[in-house]
């Protein structure tokens, strides 16, 4: 295959833009002068490769100014002045490291040191100053003219473009076809050059759930009697005990809820129990199964009664849910909901009522940390195998008492360790959705401001709702009956309810709930030889679903231009400004 000349693709790119991209063409800058560019190469003792002074002398880099020529990530070309500032600026930087680099031979200076002397910074990176962008190789050798890519405080490295122009080629491509450059499509967009990504995801991913359903619970096995010894006649005998007395084990002070007036299957169902996973457990059969596939990274909880009309719940596994607002506000409606919770040397007691927290029945206690001693040379030491709050522990045990006084509450955390109690799998309740606090001005290179102030209302949301069912499609999750049905709903311009624990509540925490699962499959696998049962890709499918349903939500429940800018942020496709124009037009 022949590599176009650096002037060849310096003309393809010239003609797109003159047709596509009329404001970013004019920010091209005309071509630097012989004399220009030999000034540049006796200030900064080196030769510049052919392909950058064909380049430079084509174009001296461009103008900087809203609508420039980018190279997407790497930032706008880099003129002769700008490569003389760029590579004075970061051979100061080098001088730092330069003496830990002295033993490098003149082979491996160019792929290891961190700026060679012959180096050169071609482009101006994102921020558009000598920090990070494309970088060429100006040392005579094999690595001569060679492209490597430098970003702030990371290592320099190659890319696999051998030259310049091998650059500019496949530029130019991305250009004709609107195909990715370095991950990124270059698009025309009101005569500007701008970038976007064009995101994919696999249509059908591996259900993280699905798999879970398939997968049996774990049990914990009965442990073994242990056998005592047993004297023969007529013989002495003797027990041995080898090494120092065993610690004594920490207390058990978990998180805790308690709610007033509601037995513990209800309780279950408030925190968003899964029907199919109520049985009785003991805490180790709790923390065994929710370590389990068969949990999928879900919450488990357990729920007993413990006196005056009290339920109380703790969680075993899985992310935390008793300090979450929208879980508080969940189990306190139309009762009174008392937290107590420990982490460190803070043990809290929070009081929330009808959903409305009561901060003078507060509680919280911040205890020094003690198992640090300083011996008598002045040197301090930690002491291992204490306990390092024993303030906080303490001050649990003491608040606990205090909850007995105060509200009746009685439990006893050891208490219930061994007793099998209700328990469940829990299908966590949804975040709430944030407010918009500040104008929405722009979304991916898009002034959205504007829109909303020029377009009525009415369209406008006639526009968004469309731009919201093509996320679905694209996504995927206008394959559920409950997203699909909202979605008719909303085209109608009829009214779509999200009650709690509704269909489409449901749903959309299911799709929560297998996004957070594949993640959590994948995570654990880095530790594990055998690999994860989902992908990347899965992942990838399952959040872009997640997101997709969180983007119908704020649709429903927020102002309209806050809902717009998620959903436009979202959107897969990179000719969603085309789309957006004709919904608009529609």
């Amino acid at each position: 295959m022949t590599t176009l000349t650096v002037e060849q693709s310096w003309a393809r790119i010239e003609t797109w833009l003159a047709q596509h991209a009329a404001v970013s063409h004019g920010l091209l800058r005309p071509p630097a002068l012989a004399g220009d560019i030999a000034a540049a190469e006796l200030r900064l003792g080196v030769t510049f490769p052919p392909d950058l002074r064909e380049s430079l002398l084509r174009h001296d880099g461009v103008q900087l100014q809203d609508g420039t020529l980018t190279l997407g990530y790497y930032g706008p070309l880099s003129g002769v002045e700008d490569i003389v500032r760029s590579t004075e600026f970061l051979r100061n930087v080098g001088e730092d490291v330069a003496e830990h680099e002295a033993d490098l031979d003149e082979e491996d200076r160019d792929p290891h040191a961190y700026w060679p002397h012959e180096r050169l910074l071609i482009t101006l990176g994102i921020g558009w100053q000598s920090s990070d962008g494309l970088f060429l190789v100006s040392r005579p050798g094999p690595h001569h003219g060679r492209v490597g890519r430098y970003f702030d405080e990371d290592i320099p490295s190659f890319t696999p473009w051998p030259g310049l122009r091998h650059v500019l080629a496949d530029f130019a491509t991305a250009l004709e076809n609107a195909t990715p450059f370095n991950g990124r499509t270059p698009l025309a967009f009101e005569g500007r050059l701008i970038w976007d990504d064009d995101k994919t995801i696999i249509s059908h991913p591996l259900s993280p759930l699905g798999l879970a359903a398939e997968a049996e619970e774990p049990l914990v096995s009965p442990a073994a009697e242990p056998v005592p010894a047993v004297p023969q006649p007529d013989q002495p005998y003797a027990v041995l005990t080898f090494g120092a007395p065993a610690e004594q084990a920490p207390p058990v002070q978990p998180d805790v809820v308690f709610v007033a007036g509601i037995p513990p299957e209800e309780l279950l169902d408030k925190l968003g129990s899964v029907p199919a996973t109520i049985a009785p457990r003991s805490r180790e059969q709790a923390q065994l199964s929710a370590a389990a596939p068969w949990a999928a990274c879900r919450p488990m909880v357990r729920a007993a009664s413990c006196g005056n009309g009290w339920s109380y719940a703790t969680q075993e596994g899985g992310d935390a849910q008793f300090g979450r607002p929208e879980v508080l506000r969940r189990l306190s409606r139309g009762t009174r909901v008392v937290r107590l919770a420990k982490q460190g040397p803070e043990v809290h007691v929070t009081v929330i009522e009808d959903g409305a927290e009561r901060p003078e029945a507060a509680r919280r206690v911040d205890s020094p940390r003690e198992d640090y001693v300083t011996g008598p040379d002045g040197q301090q030491w930690q002491r291992i195998g204490v306990d390092p709050w024993p303030g906080s522990t303490a001050a649990y045990t003491r608040l606990l008492a205090g909850l007995s006084t105060e509200y009746g509450i009685t439990w006893d955390p050891e208490g219930d360790g061994d007793e099998p109690l209700a328990s469940a799998l829990l299908l966590p309740v949804l975040d709430d959705v944030p407010p918009s606090r500040y104008p929405v001005c722009s979304v991916r290179d898009f002034d959205l401001g504007s829109l909303v102030d020029r377009t009525p209302p009415e369209r406008m949301r006639s526009a968004m709702a469309a731009q919201l069912t093509r996320l679905a499609s694209e996504t995927g999750i206008d394959t559920y009956p409950e997203i699909a049905q909202a979605l008719e709903r909303i085209r109608r311009n009829e009214p779509v309810d999200v009650p709690a624990d509704g269909a489409l509540d449901l749903r959309m925490r299911t799709l929560s709930a297998e996004a957070r699962a594949a993640r959590g499959l994948l995570d654990a696998a880095r530790h594990q030889p055998d690999p994860a049962p989902v992908t990347a890709a899965d992942l990838g499918a399952w959040a872009a679903r997640d997101y997709a349903a969180g983007a119908l939500r704020e649709f429903l429940l927020l102002p309209l231009p806050a809902a717009a800018a998620t959903i436009l942020s979202r959107r897969l496709s990179v000719r969603w400004r085309d789309d957006l124009a004709a919904d608009l037009a529609g």
